[in-house]
């Protein structure tokens, strides 16, 4: 049986739902925290099961006759993550599982300056050391980050944040492509894989010219200092640790962390991978 965590969370959703154009749903289970959000799974004849990261033993149940597990990491901040990730992993281990796949990051680095990515780096050590083949599937920066930055751009006019660089920005739907091919075909992809990223680099700058073209208004970049737009974030709601958790994503950007491609992506998923003008245009209209 193919086992995906996470599968209530927006990737894991994609991902179940490639899978079911792959396989009979009687060969997939979930994995999640709350059973009544994948009521419309059990109901395509996915076998559901409650499992909780930050709970080990009832992975045990939630695990039972895997043959295959594909843990989507932990959108947990802190140290709390990296427990919960490798703990998912031995659990995935000590069920059986003849092959393990993770959810990474591009830029997973032990010297990232955006947290995650040193999550994901000692996650992938982790990984290694288990003794069953294993995936961590390097994935782009995902696109959907942008959303609340494009949200006041189209609001005001303006869009203000920190200093970046360019990013590979990368659509769900082809990341959740790739990890039912990687899940289901053996020789796919293998170990730490390339950046499985769209083609193309922007910067905030490319953003906000995009945001002119689909919209037909004029979108302004405007480059704020790093304190006085963690200032603003706060005085507009946002919690300080949530505003300075997103300033690392712009220094690590500007430090050039994600200014990465590779043609790993479209070569897996066999066809272009989603333009940044093709996600805003959906997202806005």
């Amino acid at each position: 049986m193919l086992i995906v965590t996470g599968a209530t969370g927006r990737l894991g959703a994609l991902i179940v739902d490639r899978l079911l154009e792959r396989v009979p749903p009687a060969g997939i289970g979930v994995s999640v925290r709350d059973v009544s959000k994948a009521a419309e799974l059990a109901e395509r004849g996915v076998r559901v099961r409650a499992g909780d990261f930050t709970e080990p033993d009832s992975l045990k149940y939630s695990f039972e006759g895997a043959e295959r597990v594909l843990v989507v990491s932990a959108a947990i901040r802190g140290g709390g993550a990296l427990t919960a990730n490798t703990a998912a992993i031995d659990a995935a281990r000590e069920a059986g599982a003849e092959r393990i796949l993770y959810t990474s990051h591009q830029a997973a680095s032990p010297t990232s300056l955006f947290p995650p990515q040193r999550v994901h780096a000692a996650t992938e050590e982790h990984l290694q050391r288990q003794g069953v083949p294993c995936i961590a599937l390097r994935n782009g920066f995902y696109a959907s980050a942008l959303g609340p930055y494009i949200g006041a751009a189209l609001e005001t006019g303006t869009l203000a944040v920190p200093q970046d660089g360019l990013v590979s920005w990368t659509a769900h739907e082809d990341l959740a492509e790739a990890a039912a091919i990687a899940l289901t075909e053996d020789a796919a992809l293998e170990g730490n894989t390339p950046q499985l990223t769209a083609p193309h680099t922007l910067d905030f700058a490319d953003v906000a010219e995009t945001l002119s073209r689909i919209t037909g208004r004029t979108i302004t970049r405007v480059v704020m200092d790093d304190s006085e737009w963690t200032s603003a974030a706060v005085a507009g709601g946002m919690p300080r640790p949530a505003a300075e958790f997103a300033l690392t994503m712009f220094a690590a950007s500007r430090n050039g962390e994600f200014n990465v491609t590779d043609p790993a992506l479209e070569a897996t998923i066999g066809h272009p991978a989603k333009t940044v003008h093709e996600i805003l245009e959906a997202a806005i209209r």
